[in-house]
């Protein structure tokens, strides 16, 4: 049998769809963003033809796993590739570039289909992922927004994106708003690899002669590492930008921001609590009685001014380069409207 062409990171473009036919649980951990899994053998499967490999014989591990793989093609066949036509031209995607992708190749050749298999698989492109992250943060100029807790930092990053501008949302990307009270109710944080892919995605499509946005983060976003090269090009080389709000607007934008946290009173309670070695237990009885009488306004308060600003106050400058010669960016009022206008002066543009 012929071997199936092999095609590098460099033409991933080429292809109208990228297909990873790992596993179920390998391509959770991490995949090529945009690629679609239609696994050749299930999380199950694969256990099974790894054990009769190491225990009965490789003969009888690619007896049984070749039938595995042909019920799955098929099935994809069947379904999921049913409405292609013959110009359709996928990618397929295992673990190295090896006898797993190597098959669905094969199978979609014969059917017509101008199939190609990556060379080195997912491994090559995690390897790519390092090597980009690595090299490219110092490409870029970027402008770095901070301002204390409540600030919005993240709905005018939003902003700046709407009107053109290139950002970077790490939160975003992280799924955590980067504080202990900043997981997300809906959505679980990714693997630190996903996040990696995710995030050289971005970088990969931005122009290194126009600014990037980025919010000023600390070296985790909740589990999440930020890759070394970004996190030091943004705060040792970027342009800091410091958002001013007031603590009323701040409390109100919160409010807001956070909704999900006031109807569901125990989780906030149990996150809350991770402050204990900071403010003691009398003071976290305090915010959980403040809870608990539904004083939401005077819980935001009181942390923002307890703790949130006196740490932020504590330790930007410290790990912030740029923040003594900071742009200052006042805004008045946290609504969209101020927010928008905020983002228009950002970029040297004034609203209609």
């Amino acid at each position: 049998m012929k071997h199936p062409p092999l095609v590098g990171l460099d033409h991933l473009s080429e292809f109208t769809q990228i297909i990873d036919v790992r596993t179920p649980a390998e391509f959770a951990l991490d995949h090529i963003p945009g690629a679609i899994n239609c696994p050749v053998l299930s999380n199950e499967e694969r256990v099974v033809v790894g054990t009769l490999y190491k225990q009965v014989s490789i003969f009888q591990a690619k007896k049984v796993g070749a039938a595995m793989v042909a019920r799955n093609v098929a099935h994809h066949l069947d379904t999921v590739f049913a409405n292609h036509d013959k110009t359709w031209r996928p990618l397929v995607v295992c673990w190295r570039g090896g006898n797993r992708s190597g098959a669905m190749t094969h199978i979609l050749r014969q059917v017509g289909w101008g199939a190609s298999q990556l060379q080195g698989g997912y491994k090559a492109f995690r390897q790519r992922v390092l090597e980009d992250l690595a090299q490219w943060p110092s490409r870029f100029k970027f402008r770095v927004i901070c301002g204390e807790t409540g600030s919005a930092k993240s709905a005018l990053l939003q902003r700046l994106a709407a009107l053109g501008a290139q950002v970077l949302d790490l939160e975003h990307l992280a799924a955590h708003k980067g504080s202990v009270l900043g997981l997300l109710m809906d959505r679980a944080q990714p693997s630190q690899r996903m996040f990696d892919s995710t995030v050289w995605q971005v970088l990969s499509g931005f122009d290194p002669q126009r600014p990037v946005y980025v919010e000023a983060e600390s070296k985790k976003i909740g589990l999440l590492r930020v890759p070394e090269a970004v996190f030091e090009q943004m705060t040792r080389h970027g342009e800091v930008i410091r958002v001013q709000a007031e603590v009323p607007a701040r409390v109100e934008f919160l409010l807001r921001d956070y909704a999900y946290f006031l109807s569901n009173p125990a989780q906030l309670k149990t996150q809350l609590a991770f402050l204990k070695d900071l403010h003691g237990h009398e003071q976290i009885r305090q915010w959980h009685a403040l809870v608990d009488a539904g004083q939401w306004e005077a819980l935001v308060t009181d942390l923002l001014t307890r703790h949130y600003d006196r740490a932020y106050r504590k330790s930007t400058p410290q790990w912030l380069a740029g923040y003594s010669a900071a742009h200052c960016l006042p805004i008045q009022s946290l609504d969209d409207n101020s927010l928008n206008a905020a983002a228009l002066s950002l970029l040297g543009q004034q609203a209609l």
